[in-house]
């Protein structure tokens, strides 16, 4: 049996390497599904995240599993871990690090903040207020921190999961929009199905421990540089031009709307592209195809966009309004 943490040998062909990616890929979804219960199309979502280079918010009420998802992605992957719990006390050197001063050494020493990892997650990060929710705006754009006048970059792969409650719920602040412009996608979790719940139900309280990463195989499946080999792979697949004027026209038209008061920006056109590479390596596929960019048209732009006051009052949401506008634009034929 191939050591399961080592970098892929992704050499070759093209359609040998998408084949045996596809191969590593299905393996972590397997894994991830086996105790993440009926939220298949979550799993995939922050697969292609992964795959995108990109960071995810993942938003739901209390007890939907935002945080096992994590923790089962991290289980999976044989790299740096870290969690924040983002509370309305926590402070931005609390995430990012700070410079102390060593009166032994007669010097200022920079110790490094959780955020110097792999994989990390943020968890609630609607708890904090804003000023500290900023501590990761540098590292999500620009992937370093600047510490006492010192940048210093982050680990490569680096990719940060925060997970937020409705901003309807007691204690919670609204993200700025220049980070929530920094996650490639926001995915909502919802209820699981009848049939999906009696598994769940049944497969936990087997135990005394309520905890389904217990159950979980734990050896990882990719390491750092196989995720980079991944990564590398999705950026090189290609689709046509008409794929491409499609993801652009999808997002300009969220800002020709008039049931929107603020469309999406360049940067969803970007992202919209990036997923749908990292969609079809999902499904083995060399190539990117216009259902690629439809099915993740919504995710990428939802948090990207903001209502209409008259709108929001006729209680229609913003998952609502873009269905209507991605529904109305043609997809290529290709």
């Amino acid at each position: 049996m191939n050591d399961v943490t080592a970098a892929p040998n992704l050499g070759g062909e093209t359609n040998p390497r998408v084949a045996q990616a596809k191969t590593l890929l299905d393996q972590l979804h397997a894994r991830i599904s086996h105790s993440l219960i009926g939220q298949d199309e979550v799993v995939n979502s922050v697969i292609v995240g992964l795959l995108s280079n990109g960071h995810i918010l993942l938003e739901g009420v209390p007890g939907l599993g935002k945080t096992l998802l994590v923790r089962l992605i991290a289980q999976s992957f044989d790299g740096q871990y870290q969690r924040i719990q983002f509370t309305p006390d926590l402070m931005p050197a609390d995430v990012t690090g700070h410079a102390l001063y060593d009166m032994k050494e007669g010097e200022f020493q920079t110790r490094k903040g959780p955020v110097f990892t792999n994989l990390l997650l943020a968890d609630e990060i609607n708890r904090a207020p804003a000023k500290t929710q900023a501590a990761l705006l540098e590292v999500m754009q620009e992937r370093q921190v600047t510490i006492d006048g010192e940048s210093l970059p982050a680990p490569v792969p680096f990719m940060v999961l925060a997970t937020q409650n409705p901003i309807e719920q007691e204690g919670t602040y609204s993200l700025p929009e220049a980070e929530l412009d920094r996650f490639l996608m926001k995915v909502t979790i919802d209820y699981p199905a009848h049939e999906d719940e009696l598994i769940l139900t049944e497969r936990v309280t087997r135990s005394i421990d309520d905890d389904p990463v217990q159950d979980t195989e734990s050896t990882p499946i990719l390491n750092s540089a196989g995720v980079q080999e991944l990564q590398a792979i999705a950026a090189s697949l290609t689709f046509d031009q008409t794929v491409l004027d499609y993801a652009v026209r999808i997002v300009r038209a969220t800002r020709e709307s008039r049931a929107l008061t603020r469309g999406a920006g360049p940067r969803a056109s970007i992202a919209l592209i990036r997923c749908a590479r990292a969609a079809a390596l999902l499904r083995g596929a060399s190539w990117v195809l216009p259902e690629d960019i439809k099915s993740l048209s919504i995710p990428v732009l939802r948090h990207r966009v903001a209502l209409a006051p008259e709108i929001e009052i006729q209680g229609m949401s913003v998952d609502q309004i873009l269905f209507e506008i991605v529904d109305s634009i043609d997809a290529p034929r290709v």
